[in-house]
């Protein structure tokens, strides 16, 4: 009798192992040769109906042969996929990926073996591959086809109109008709091409990747997504259909399921000749273990179906491949059969690590133009293109294969240029080159393929922009590509078209890699300039210090461009903000805006005097800064009464958001135009910030100089009056960024009413493991100082987070709870009405969570009471992790609720909130704040891994992120690289870096080296970098950031 059972300790039964490690070999240890010998051709079926003959060794195991077909298509996902064939008894078995080929398929001449899904996971979005992705679509189109995919009439109708969409492109009600004549989906479908058409007609713009992933999203709620039937008999001799899925074994009556045991209530699988036999796991209120008995058609039915069983719980419930069982000396009892390959932890983690490389595939089927043809047409911006051209246009590049413009990418990094146009303009005027000699330049080669971590922002700029494309559907979801965020908003240009990674037409256009920024070689090679004129700055501090004066400044005054130039402009244009909020917001920038324009040239024109450009220096009046710092100090107190309104303002605007529509959707719009960096409401909040950057500037400046040198009393006058302007606003200043906080995490929440509420601070938000039934699962916490949220990621085009519970703080314990489940770094959180067990990432983020949760619990003690209920739709999760088991945790009930904050909201994928899901880490209000003071801009030289030359660039540093541009003139970043979990270090020798003032940047196999030009200025980009590189502790706040709520 075969059997499989599960170790009955607390960590086995919620998915987490002894030892939880990602390769299926152990170390040192190298996989099987594969066998020598005579060869035999085997005839596989490919799931878009075409047939490969692939040619394996006689006594090779099955894996040989699925690995040669994953390889043929370039296929990283493999693990989800099987072939299937008829044995010889004409039943349908999956081939044994341990056992050799010839002892399964007796005769493969007349043999064709079917390529076809295996696992169907629980989320679509779990599929990281747009590859993986559009053969699943394949597998629903097929099993649509045979009847397997039973679903209502509209359901069918709208997943045909994917696929058509898909295959043919944008609606036209001809050609959708002639199509469907020709091609057959369904059994009856000519009673649903009304429907079909009609449902077209909604996915005008939508590419064939977007397409797969809505189809896939509509598939995976039907009852039979990925359910292949067994017959059987009950006890009672009821004909009934056994399946089995992720969540476990499913039981049918016809198509109708009327009863599932979750793996968490299986103890034990066996078989016994025709009975197929389920142990469950004692009920909780009883002291008995029931075995469920069902009979099958034979011994060799009942043995597969136990066979898929065994995969199916160890692929989706184990960490790592089962170790396989040591042979028996002399008697042997049960099967041998175990699962080979890896689990979907592993597969994730593989591809999320970026352990694969992007490929071009072609769709059979899609008759859709391809990127080749968008190179011809004209670039006039009225020009008529094909619709896909307005869409986020993709290219993928194989291994060993070369991207267009000849470079070689030695890593399949994910890659967003800039538009063409804007490439072209940044180039200057000069010969237009043929991509192939755009190649040409030191160090070019490997430009392109670092730059997976960098956010390009390539939008039509428009005074009014259109709402935006939804993103692809290859982008959403994905743990891996999701890093780059990209903004899917198409121009109506082909030139404006943005390349990113998944989608594959077959290209050879002008590449996109001669972007100054995505291509070191664009950018001026300065390096014996650079090094020749350092040599002839100042060599005093104090000259560095003022000079980080003009670079911030120059960058403040962007920021004050952005309320009193962009915002202004397009507020004019609309009829959606009220005078009264107009006659509060704009004046008073303005006065802020003039004064620091003057500011400004007055710093550019000591700086330029202290560098000895006119005779000047020589009687050295000129090498101080204080004098400026003071007289501009002192004028900056004429326009306190602006300042004061600024907190106002920023309530005013959020007031008027919630309560028009109109202004809403011009303020949401407005956040997606180039210009807008950042939410706008931090714009609002620059001048204040920027009265704490003086002061620490003027502090460095005290602490430099002696006391008997001729700058440091005006220094120290100066300190004396923005530490006086500081100190009366800063209550003002920690209750608006508490405030523009909890409302910029308002717009990534789905399912929350009143999050801002007088009283309620934000504190930490961040990645948790929760221990549920189905094991360990990503969820994103979010610590206030009266409630814990724990939410998923949404599947919307806006990439919100869907709250899925809340533990009131008032009566909270917490405790390590590790042995106890068997889980690393693992506390159980037990509120009033239900506890849940989360698992850190590591130690150090334990303990952060630790401290802060102890401390809202303290501050919750001391409040009135318990906080009030405020989620919009979902109730509370009150089930223990056992319980949980069969809660679906799957998010199938994410668009289930919508509220107001989802109406057309733009693609959220760059936020603070996604960067901490996606590298597993967490951030405090305490380090937002450091963040806010560790302001800093200026020039740095730029160098990727596998590059020669340096690039210079002008780069900003706020928000935890790095912002690159051409240089300080340009209104908009061409790219950011969020910082969060990156390490900053000093390059080794071993690395070859021989300059000066060099740091290194390194996020798993993304590395990166900046130059400074002086000693201060590379300690300074180490100090501010740091601080977003390592959280701070609480215990290390500054002291002005007390407790204070709003």
């Amino acid at each position: 009798m075969g059997e499989i059972e599960q170790r009955p300790t607390p960590g086995s039964r919620l998915g987490a192992p002894e030892n939880s490690g990602i390769s299926t070999l152990e170390h040192g240890q190298k996989p099987p040769p594969t066998p020598s010998g005579k060869l035999m051709s085997i005839k596989i079926q490919m799931l878009d109906d075409t047939q490969e003959a692939f040619e394996v060794p006689q006594r090779a195991p099955g894996k040989v042969l699925l690995d040669a077909v994953c390889n043929h298509l370039n296929l990283v996902e493999g693990d989800y996929f099987g072939l299937e064939f008829p044995d010889h008894k004409k039943i349908t078995v999956w081939l044994d990926l341990l056992k050799p080929i010839v002892k399964q398929i007796r005769r493969p001449k007349h043999v064709v073996v079917k390529f076809v899904v295996k696992f169907f996971p629980p989320d679509h979005t779990q599929l990281q591959e747009e590859l993986t992705r559009y053969l699943f679509a394949l597998q629903v189109k097929q099993d649509l086809a045979q009847g397997r995919l039973a679903c209502n009439d509209n359901s069918a109708a709208l997943l045909i109109s994917h696929i058509v969409q898909s295959e043919i492109g944008d609606f036209d009600e001809a050609s959708d008709r002639e199509h469907l004549a020709k091609n057959k989906y369904i059994p009856q479908q000519d009673a649903l091409e009304d429907k079909i058409v009609e449902f077209h007609h909604n996915h005008i713009g939508q590419t064939p990747a977007e397409s797969d992933f809505q189809l896939l999203e509509i598939a995976r709620k039907l009852e039979m997504y990925g359910v292949r039937l067994h017959p059987a008999k009950d006890r009672e001799g009821t004909k009934i259909n056994l399946a089995v899925a992720n969540t476990g074994i499913l039981v049918f009556q016809g198509f109708t399921k009327i009863n599932a045991f979750n793996w968490a209530k299986v103890r034990k699988l066996s078989f016994k000749r025709k009975r197929f036999l389920i142990k469950l796991r004692p009920d909780v209120n009883s002291s008995y273990q029931d075995t469920l008995e069902f009979l099958m058609a034979s011994r060799d039915f009942c043995k597969s179906f136990w066979k898929i069983c065994v995969e199916h719980h160890a692929f989706f419930r184990l960490f790592e491949e089962p170790k396989p069982k040591p042979k028996p000396v002399l008697f042997s009892r049960g099967s041998s059969f175990r699962f080979s390959g890896r689990t979907q932890k592993q597969v994730l983690d593989y591809v999320k690590e970026g352990g694969h490389k992007k490929v071009q595939f072609e769709r059979k089927h899609s008759k859709i133009h391809s990127i080749r043809s968008l190179a011809t047409q004209p670039s006039e911006p009225n020009s008529e293109v094909p619709k896909q051209a307005q869409q986020s246009v993709s290219l993928t590049l194989g291994e060993g294969s070369e991207p267009p413009g000849g470079q070689s990418c030695p890593q399949g990094g994910d890659l967003t240029a800039a538009s063409a146009e804007d490439a072209e303009r940044q180039r200057g005027p000069g010969p237009s080159r043929s991509p192939a000699g755009s190649a040409k330049g030191d160090g070019a080669s490997g430009a392109a393929a670092e730059e997976d971590e960098e956010l390009v922002k390539d939008r039509p700029q428009q005074s009014r922009p259109r709402p935006p494309q939804p993103s692809t559907g290859s982008l959403t979801g994905s743990p891996h590509l999701s890093e780059l965020s990209i903004n899917s908003q198409g121009g109506t240009a082909p030139t404006n078209a943005i390349l990113s990674p998944n989608l594959s037409p077959d290209t050879k256009q002008a590449s996109p890699l001669v972007s100054p920024l995505l291509n070191d070689q664009a950018g001026p090679r300065a390096e014996d300039e650079d090094d020749g004129r350092r040599k002839r700055f100042p060599t005093d501090k104090a000259y560095f210090i003022a000079k980080e004066v003009s670079t911030t400044e120059r960058t403040y005054l962007k920021d004050l461009e952005v309320i009193t130039s962009w915002f202004q402009s397009t507020v004019s244009k609309e009829d959606s903000m009220p005078e009264t909020l107009k006659s509060l917001i704009f004046p008073n920038f303005e006065p802020l805006h003039k004064f620091h324009t003057n500011f400004l040239k007055e710093i550019e024109q000591r700086l330029a005097l202290w560098e000895g450009r006119s005779n000047a220096h020589i009687r050295g009046d000129y090498q101080r800064i204080g004098d400026v710092m003071l007289k501009n100090i002192q004028g900056m107190k004429q326009l306190a009464a602006h300042l004061w309104k600024h907190s106002e303002a920023l309530e005013a605007l959020e007031t008027g958001i919630r309560g028009s529509r109109r202004l809403e959707s011009l303020c949401r719009d407005f956040e997606l135009q180039k210009v807008c960096y950042l939410p706008l409401n931090t714009f609002l909040l620059r001048p204040l910030h920027r009265l704490m950057h003086y002061k620490q500037v003027l502090e460095r400046l005290c602490k430099h100089y002696p006391p008997s040198h001729s700058d440091f009393r005006d220094c120290r006058a100066a300190l004396a009056e923005i530490t006086e302007m500081v100190a009366q606003l800063h209550g003002t200043m920690i209750k608006m960024e508490n405030f523009q906080k909890l409302h910029e995490l308002k717009k990534d929440l789905i399912g929350i009413d009143n999050l801002v509420i007088p009283g309620r601070e934000f504190i930490r938000l961040g990645s948790l493991s929760k221990l549920s039934g189905k094991g360990l699962q990503q969820r994103m916490f979010f610590l206030f100082n009266d409630v814990l949220l724990y939410t998923s990621r949404g599947l919307t085009a806006s990439n919100q987070f869907k709250v899925h519970g809340q533990l009131p703080l008032y009566g909270m314990t917490m405790e390590e709870s590790e042995e106890e489940w068997g889980v690393p770094h693992c506390l159980t959180l037990r509120g009033q009405r239900q506890s849940i067990v989360v698992a850190a990432s590591s130690r150090p983020e334990m303990d952060k969570w630790v401290e802060d949760i102890q401390m809202a619990i303290d501050l919750a003690e001391k409040s009135s009471g318990p906080a009030p209920e405020f989620l919009a739709s979902s109730p509370p999760d009150n089930k223990s992790p056992e319980e949980a088991a069969g809660d679906q945790e799957s998010e199938d009930d994410l668009s289930a609720s919508r509220t107001s904050l989802e109406r057309q909201a733009p693609h959220r994928g760059n936020t603070m909130v996604h960067v901490c899901w996606h590298r597993n880490t967490s951030v405090s209000m305490v380090d937002f704040s450091v963040a806010v003071e560790n302001q800093l801009s200026g020039n740095l030289l730029r160098k990727f891994k596998n590059s020669n030359g340096w690039q210079k660039l002008w780069v900003v540093f706020t928000n935890f992120c790095l912002f690159f541009y051409k240089s300080h003139q340009d209104n908009h970043p061409l790219a950011s690289l969020p910082l969060l979990g990156y390490s900053l270090t000093i390059p080794s020798e071993s690395e070859d870096i021989h300059k000066d003032y060099v740091f290194k940047l390194h996020f798993k196999s993304h590395v990166y080296y900046f130059r400074a030009e002086s000693e201060y200025t590379f300690e300074r980009w180490m100090e501010v970098i740091r601080s977003a590189t390592s959280s701070a502790s609480r215990a290390h706040a500054p002291s002005h950031k007390e407790s204070h709520v709003y």
